[in-house]
C-alpha cells in the first residue's frame, strides 16, 4: 500500500514537472498568438489585460501589405536553412563515418577541437568572418549567410551522427568487405540505410539551428533586402513612430510554420532516432 502511494506521488511529480516545462516553453508562443489577435489600441492598456472584446485575424492579412516582401523573407529563411542543411550533411556523413570507424592521427584531439568550436557563438567571430566574406566578394549574397551557418553546424552534426553510427554493428560492414565491397559502397549500401533515423535527427537538428541563427549573419553580412531572411525582415514592422506589434507577432508565427510542419511530419522518425540504442538487446 505504501509502495502504491509512493508510485502515485512519483507519477504526479513527473507529470507536474512536464506540465511546468510545457507551460514555460509554450507560453511565449501563446502570448504571441494572442497579441496577433488583439488590436493595437488594446496592447498598451494599463494595467495589462489578457482578454479583449475585439479579437480578429486582421493582422494576418494586413502584414502582407505593411511588408510587401514578407513572402520573400519567409522563402529566404527556408531556402537558407535548407541549403545549410544539405551542405552540412554532405560534409558530416563521411566525416562522422570516418570518426566512427577509422583510426587516424589526432582523432581524439580533432574531436576535442570540434567540441571547443561549439562553445563559441557567432558574435565572437563576426569581424574576421566579415573580412573573409568581403575578400571573397560574398557580401550581400545568399552565400554570406549559408557558409557561416555550415561552418558552425558541421562540428555539432559530426558529434551527433558519429554517436549513432557507432551503434551500428561492425560485422555488417565486415561481411560486405568479405564480398569485395569497397568502403564507399558499404557506406552507401549498408551503413546509410541503417542510419536513416539518425540522419533524420541530425538533419532536422541542423535545419532548426540554421533557421534560428540567420538573424546575426543577415544583419552583418547582407544589406540586400531581396536576400534578407525573416528575422531581419521583421524589422520592417518597426516604423519611425509606431511599431505594429500585432502584425509582427502574426508574421513571426507564420514564419515558424515551416519548422513546425517539418517537425510534425518527421516526429516519429525523430523519436525513433533519439531513442535508438537506449534499450540493450
Amino acid at each position: 500500500m505504501l509502495m502504491d502511494r509512493y508510485t502515485l506521488l512519483q507519477k504526479i511529480g513527473i507529470y507536474a514537472a512536464i506540465l511546468l516545462f510545457l507551460i514555460f516553453m509554450l507560453l511565449p508562443f501563446f502570448e504571441m498568438f494572442m497579441t496577433s489577435l488583439r488590436p493595437m489600441s488594446h496592447l498598451f492598456r494599463s494595467p495589462y489585460q489578457f482578454w479583449s472584446d475585439s479579437f480578429s485575424f486582421d493582422a494576418y492579412s494586413k502584414m502582407w501589405v505593411t511588408v510587401p516582401l514578407l513572402g520573400r523573407y519567409i522563402f529566404n529563411s527556408v531556402f537558407i536553412a535548407g541549403a545549410v542543411t544539405v551542405l552540412t550533411m554532405i560534409v558530416v556523413v563521411p566525416a562522422a563515418y570516418a570518426y566512427a570507424r577509422l583510426d587516424f592521427p589526432f582523432k581524439a584531439a580533432s574531436l576535442g577541437v570540434f567540441l571547443g568550436v561549439n562553445m563559441f557563438t557567432g558574435a565572437v567571430l563576426l569581424i574576421p568572418l566579415y573580412r573573409v566574406m568581403n575578400t571573397l566578394g560574398l557580401l550581400n549574397t545568399y552565400w554570406s549567410m549559408i557558409i557561416p551557418g555550415v561552418a558552425f553546424l558541421i562540428p555539432t552534426g559530426i558529434w551527433l551522427l558519429r554517436s549513432y553510427l557507432e551503434k551500428i554493428p561492425k560485422e555488417l560492414e565486415e561481411a560486405a568487405f568479405v564480398d569485395g565491397a569497397s568502403r564507399m559502397y558499404t557506406l552507401r549500401r549498408v551503413v546509410l540505410p541503417l542510419a536513416v533515423p539518425g540522419l533524420i535527427v541530425v538533419g532536422v537538428s541542423v535545419f532548426i539551428a540554421a533557421y534560428a541563427q540567420q538573424f546575426l549573419f543577415a544583419i552583418t553580412f547582407n544589406q540586400e533586402r531581396s536576400y534578407q531572411p525573416l528575422p531581419a525582415g521583421l524589422f520592417e514592422f518597426i516604423g519611425y513612430q509606431t511599431t505594429t506589434w500585432n502584425e509582427m507577432m502574426a508574421a513571426a508565427l507564420v514564419g515558424v510554420l515551416p519548422v513546425m510542419v517539418i517537425f510534425l511530419f518527421l516526429q516519429k522518425y525523430l523519436v525513433a532516432g533519439l531513442t535508438a540504442g537506449a534499450v540493450k538487446e
